[in-house]
């Protein structure tokens, strides 16, 4: 087996173990990848811990925006039109027919503030002892040309979690925003085929912190599809009324 062979054949967790042991030997600061982190690494990197109680979620989930009909209708046929294919779909196919069209409703992009949604945003996080990087699938920030100050994080359009685990990739995207933010909490969601789980990362101490994942919204389902555009709609509020009290 030639080397080329050899690294194809390797693992991800194998292929991160020969990265930390070779950043060691040359006396580097390891790197992980987003799209490659797994909850190993994140349990040998921070004091991580997942907190099942869903009342944080209350305030976010219970919000009192009242959809139009028009946003009903959209809904409505964004299900018709796509149900029977979206377990289907691959991964960019996910993102332009059916999630793309909810995020481009909701219109994040703000000039006043200014924020707006950012694709394939890079984001780096680094320390004396370890580096956080890669890009981010889905972020909304402060700034027009370049993410300046991430407030929300969609991670993975995903097919299912069987190909790809998007939890430990969200968690740590959220852990670098919290840090280079200067923020205690962070939000996101994590998206497998038809199903959002929603995040709230928060931050405890030097390197802790404790997460919640909420119940699941299947997006096939019309109520549920309303929760989930009502909810980011709450994000998009959220965001200007931080921006509006840091004086941006």
């Amino acid at each position: 087996m030639d080397i080329q062979s050899f690294i194809d054949n390797l693992t991800p967790e194998s292929l991160q173990q020969i990265n930390e042991a070779f950043a060691k030997k040359q006396n580097k600061i390891p790197t992980y990848s987003y799209s490659q982190i797994t909850f190993k690494d994140l349990k040998r990197l921070f004091d991580i811990r997942n907190n099942k109680t869903q009342e944080l979620f209350d305030d976010w989930f219970n919000n009192n925006i009242e959809l139009k009909p028009d946003d009903i209708k959209f809904l409505n046929d964004l299900i018709e039109n796509n149900e029977f294919l979206i377990e289907s779909y691959k991964e960019e196919d996910l993102k332009v027919k059916f999630i793309t069209p909810i995020l481009n409703r909701i219109k994040f992009l703000d000039f006043t503030i200014p924020f707006r949604d950012f694709y394939e945003e890079p984001l780096i996080y680094k320390t004396n002892h370890f580096i956080l990087s890669g890009t981010t699938d889905f972020l909304i920030s402060k700034g027009l040309e370049f993410a300046e100050e991430p407030y929300f994080f969609i991670q993975e359009f995903k097919k299912s979690i069987k190909n790809d685990d998007p939890r430990p990739q969200l968690l740590a995207e959220l852990i670098a925003a919290v840090e280079l933010n200067h923020f205690i909490s962070m939000k996101g969601a994590y998206i497998v085929g038809a199903i959002w789980h929603f995040v709230i990362l928060e931050k405890m101490g030097t390197n802790q912190y404790q997460y919640f994942i909420s119940k699941l919204f299947n997006a096939t389902n019309l109520k549920d599809l309303q929760s989930i555009y009502q909810n980011l709609l709450f994000v998009k509020s959220q965001i200007y009324q931080i921006a509006q009290k840091n004086g941006i």
